[in-house]
């Protein structure tokens, strides 16, 4: 019995009301997650027991009394923590323990005492589930660096005092930027899987939705917003059209447009519309017009590419992203040209935050395949292959170079496997 997935669900809802009560919030993660260990290791051989998110509450809160005891005895502080720890535990039907904390976790973890990424990262760690290695894969850093920034964040948190509350105003509008982009990460990670054998993990991408709909009823006028949830709703209508029959990846060009979920493209379509007619249009807005342009495309020779293009270059220039440089090359090569493309992705060379990065490889392979340099398009569909972590995504950089060894004249077929919005860091 596999139980990592509800596990995942229910650790943000675990969390909340430890950190609550003991308003400790580096060692309540720790105990949360020393309660998951546990759970992973007795529940595949004793069952799931009647309430499993009471169970997990009762075992951290417990491991959370012998850590504050143990405190309590190093700072010789036991006349006043005795009478806190006499309360008992809570009850599996306590206000509180029903009480969904999730949106609180947050915007606690992203607190203006910590920096952007490092609040970026403690959030994805304590909430969206996410091991330390593919927080590091999506900032571009290695997985020792992103420990450390993890441990440091959660010390910050708890030497702030700060309040387990929901922010209003000012103070929520100072940590909503950093909210927006540990959800557009969850959600990334959910629909193109970094590391297994997964095409995506629906688990993850349904969650960051589920977050970001509920930020929307939250803020229904914040442009940025709108634009994110619908950024996540046209790039998640392509879900089931992503795989085949064996779970093989499907690049957008090949798929089924049949099995998009046009129900999920309308939704989006209204609300980037709706967005971008409040003003000057910011990153999620972009990125979710380009997934419009994909989605309103019945065919795939009807892709709007030089609006796609122009789009790419507006986002170009609000940030030093360079996943935005690769997919505007992609667009470039899809208006002028494969050499063209070409040309923009070796200014990208020198970038040490993309060099090693298999994307780059990949998209260099779809293009001298485009161009019909066939010998160096199967060096670069192994290059990349090599370089991610993703079996479904080696299986299918694999297969591309397989195929060219017996294709004299691949054609300008369009660049595979590279869907807007999905793996950005």
């Amino acid at each position: 019995m596999r139980v990592d997935h509800l596990l995942r669900d229910l650790a943000p809802q675990v969390l909340g009301p430890v950190v609550r009560r003991f308003r400790d919030f580096g060692a309540a993660e720790d105990a949360v997650q020393e309660a998951l260990i546990a759970a992973a290791r007795q529940w595949p051989d004793e069952g799931l027991p009647d309430s499993p998110r009471a169970w997990l509450l009762q075992v951290a809160t417990r491991k959370m009394i012998d850590h504050v005891r143990s405190e309590v005895a190093r700072r010789a502080r036991e006349a006043d923590a005795a009478v806190d720890l006499e309360r008992p535990v809570a009850a599996p039907d306590d206000e509180t323990a029903d009480q969904d904390d999730t949106l609180v976790l947050i915007f606690t973890c992203c607190h203006p005492s910590l920096t952007t990424s490092s609040a970026i990262a403690l959030t994805l760690r304590a909430v969206g589930g996410l091991t330390t290695a593919e927080i590091a894969r999506a900032f571009l850093v290695p997985e020792a660096t992103m420990a450390q920034r993890i441990s440091r964040a959660k010390q910050t948190v708890r030497s702030s005092g700060v309040a387990f509350r929901m922010p209003a105003g000012a103070e929520r509008a100072g940590r909503l930027a950093a909210v927006l982009h540990v959800l557009y990460l969850i959600f990334n990670e959910g629909y193109a899987s970094s590391n297994g054998v997964d095409v995506h993990r629906s688990d993850l991408s349904a969650e960051a939705i589920r977050l970001t709909r509920a930020i929307h009823a939250l803020l229904p006028d914040d442009p940025e917003v709108t634009g994110l949830l619908a950024l996540m709703l046209l790039t998640d209508a392509r879900r089931l059209a992503r795989t085949g029959p064996d779970a093989e990846l499907i690049p957008l060009d090949e798929q089924d447009r049949s099995k998009w979920n046009h129900a999920l493209i309308a939704e989006g379509v209204a609300l980037v519309t709706s967005a971008l007619s409040r003003g000057a249009a910011g990153p999620y807005q972009l990125q979710a017009a380009v997934a419009a342009v994909h989605d309103e495309a019945a065919r795939v020779e009807d892709t709007d590419w030089p609006q796609i293009r122009a789009l790419y270059a507006l986002l170009a220039q609000m940030s030093d992203n360079p996943m935005v440089q690769l997919n505007h090359a992609i667009a470039t090569a899809m208006v002028q040209g494969p050499s063209a493309g070409l040309a923009e992705l070796s200014a990208l060379e020198g970038d040490e935050r993309l060099r090693d990065h298999h994307r780059l490889a990949a998209v260099r392979a779809h293009l001298l395949e485009m161009d019909g340099q066939t010998g160096a398009a199967i060096g670069q569909y192994h290059a990349a292959a090599e370089r991610t972590t993703s079996v479904p995504e080696r299986n299918y950089l694999m297969m591309r170079a397989a195929r060219l060894h017996g294709d004299a004249n691949p054609g300008t077929r369009n660049p595979r496997n590279l869907e807007p919005g999905a793996g950005e860091p």
